[in-house]
């Protein structure tokens, strides 16, 4: 593999100096792009589009063509794993992704594939193999999956909810088949991650976005838990070098300190806590990556870099920070102030790597 020209990234995950804050952005790849809406009515739908190597891979590579940021991501999402499944992913207008076949039983959960990821996922390998030949070394490529609790409450209910009602009637009544559920999901999840690795990922990032509606002991018990089991079962190294691992629990900065306990590199935070505080918290045992509003990204370009010099002052002098949103940049976002964020965090950051 050809060697990185631009490491930060991973080196900022490992806590190693760099000389500047490295950034990228939650959903960086996206409709907020027209070059993506272009490319997306070309493969004609989402899914056509997450399906076919070479579209995923251009739209990999279009933020990087824009902005100088310090990572790419696998352009995917994580439904594709219930969907290898058998669960029958399709997306309904105005209604998002749907499942053809939830799961509601021991049953349904018995005749659950447990797919190769070469085979049924084999697209996004094909996928990742190209992206890193096309990035030639530019910068690493980040891979990732869907939390096994976040994955699951699409699996039982059939699609997007506000209240998680079904989930966590089973939850509550039926404990030991949701666990059931969320065993085979954590297999194929670490299964499909090592596979991203083994293509071509140099760091992977589990997206826990529902996390966070749930119960502190419930978090523990029903999330926590199986990222936990993700963890322990990852490839760690490839290349000759570590592959990071970051969780992101939406809403989850009530267990910081229980995340940073996993043995992952870092933690994704969201806006609802402060950078300095969750560096307190954790200390030096995890990196940090965070965590502007992404509706901050609506302000003007000046207002911009005065939150990203607030975040930078909040985090502080040393190493482990990698500047992100808080969660996805949203679709109706003006480029150019994408890019005063990706250009304030460079300007504004060396200072504290001295």
């Amino acid at each position: 593999m050809t060697a990185l020209k631009n490491d930060r990234f991973l080196r900022a995950l490992l806590r190693e100096p760099v000389d500047v804050t490295p950034v990228w952005m939650m959903r960086q790849a996206g409709r907020y792009l027209p070059e993506y809406r272009e490319t997306r009515g070309r493969a004609g739908d989402f899914m056509s589009l997450c399906g076919n190597p070479e579209l995923a891979c251009e739209v990999t590579l279009q933020p990087l063509d824009r902005f100088p940021l310090d990572a790419a991501i696998l352009f995917s999402d994580i439904l594709t794993v219930p969907d290898a499944m058998g669960l029958g992913l399709y997306f309904e207008t105005g209604e998002g992704p749907r499942f053809e076949r939830p799961v509601r039983s021991a049953n349904d959960i018995s005749s659950l594939r447990s797919p190769d990821p070469e085979q049924e996922l084999g697209y996004v390998m094909d996928a990742v193999r190209l992206i890193r030949r096309e990035l030639d070394g530019r910068v690493p490529l980040i891979g990732f999956a869907g939390s096994p609790w976040t994955v699951a409450t699409y699996m039982v209910e059939g699609g997007s909810s506000k209240g998680f009602s079904i989930i966590k009637r089973m939850m509550f009544d039926q404990p030991a088949l949701l666990h059931q559920l969320l065993g085979k999901v954590t297999e194929t999840t670490t299964d499909y991650l090592n596979a991203q690795v083994a293509a071509g990922a140099q760091a992977v990032m589990v997206f826990d976005t529902w996390g966070g509606a749930l119960t502190p002991r419930d978090y523990r018990e029903f999330s926590l838990r199986y990222m936990q089991q993700i963890v322990d079962g990852l490839t760690r190294e490839a290349d000759g070098r570590k592959v990071p691992v970051i969780l992101f629990t939406k809403n989850g900065g009530l267990w910081l300190e229980d995340m940073a306990n996993t043995g992952c590199d870092a933690l994704g935070i969201d806006w609802t806590i402060d950078m300095g505080d969750a560096r307190t918290r954790v200390g030096d045992r995890v990196a940090l990556q965070g965590n502007m509003d992404p509706c901050m990204l609506y302000a003007s370009p000046e207002r911009i870099r005065q939150e990203v010099a607030t975040i930078l002052e909040s985090f502080g002098k040393g190493e482990g920070m990698v500047f992100n949103l808080g969660h996805g940049i949203h679709p109706d976002v003006d480029p150019e102030h994408a890019a005063a964020l990706v250009n304030a965090v460079h300007e504004l950051s060396a200072p504290y790597h001295k």
